[in-house]
């Protein structure tokens, strides 16, 4: 009986790593932002729903990753060999039906805090379908705006979730819109790292078509937004001056360090530095 329980317990704990892979990339780069942006901009923050918050994006950041994830896993094999399709922890026949499976769960469960947080994860949906099955993402202007809207929908959704209100107030609303605009023109931070492989599949990125004006782009526009945000939310000097300093060494990173290793660790720090959307004065 014992050795059953074991063995059980290790196929369990065998499948949650496996769904656990399929987000990894994703903890430091969306999860964890958008977690503090949802606390940072909800108008009445529940502490309580802080585990509701990190399963609802989670779950919709699984769904999104595995259909993103069995387009094309012999990119993975070359260039991810530790995910879980390239890895043989589950096949892709298992991984489509779990990605399917996963649309109703995510749509019950956003449903329980009202029409908003519902409609944001149907349109996540929709995003995720049409950026992965129908192709939005082999180009580099509609990955980024597709990537835009779906960052903005997480946002949306999650600030509704960490809050009293089954919606958006006018403040929280101003946020998600301005948070949508910066990922749209700064979001191909992430492409940086993956230029070798895009270039290798033929994917047109803003990076691979015109690899220095992106990294201008990245010098010039993540200080300025930094410095635009500042003054719009009233922010004092002193974190206004970090703020925009913060800004100005994660763009100029982008210019001055061009090695992919160089390129995934500048990837972090601008993941972070996303929180400059956030209203930090007080309401």
């Amino acid at each position: 009986m014992l050795s059953q329980a074991l063995d059980s317990g290790r196929r369990i704990s065998g499948h949650i790593m496996t769904l656990l892979l399929f987000t990894k990339s994703d903890i430091l780069t969306t999860l964890l932002p958008v977690t503090l942006f949802a606390l940072a901009n909800a108008p009445h923050v529940h502490a309580t729903r802080i585990l509701d918050i990190i399963i609802w994006i989670w779950i919709h950041l699984l769904k999104f990753d595995i259909s993103n994830q069995i387009q094309d896993p012999e990119e993975d094999k070359r260039n991810k060999p530790d995910r879980p399709l390239p890895a043989g922890r589950i096949t892709a026949q298992n991984a489509a039906d779990m990605r399917w499976l996963l649309v109703p769960v995510c749509l019950i469960f956003s449903a329980m805090y009202g029409r908003q947080t519902f409609a944001s994860s149907a349109c996540f949906e929709a995003l995720s379908i049409w950026y992965n099955e129908f192709g939005g993402h082999k180009a580099g202007i509609s990955k980024n705006l597709l990537t835009a809207v779906g960052y903005t929908c997480l946002e949306a959704g999650a600030t509704i979730v960490a809050g009293s209100s089954s919606c958006l107030d006018s403040i929280s609303a101003r946020a998600v819109a301005l948070s949508c605009a910066v990922f749209a023109t700064t979001l191909h931070a992430q492409d940086f790292k993956d230029e070798e492989g895009d270039r290798f599949i033929g994917r047109r990125t803003l990076v691979t078509l015109f690899p220095t004006f992106a990294r201008i782009s990245m010098m010039l526009g993540v200080p300025l937004w930094s410095f635009f945000l500042s003054r719009l939310w009233n922010v004092d000097f002193v974190c206004s001056v970090a703020f925009i300093a913060y800004g100005t060494v994660v763009g100029g990173r982008f210019m001055v360090y061009r090695t992919a290793s160089a390129d995934k660790q500048s990837c972090k720090l601008y993941s972070v530095s996303d929180l400059r959307e956030l209203k930090v004065s007080s309401r």
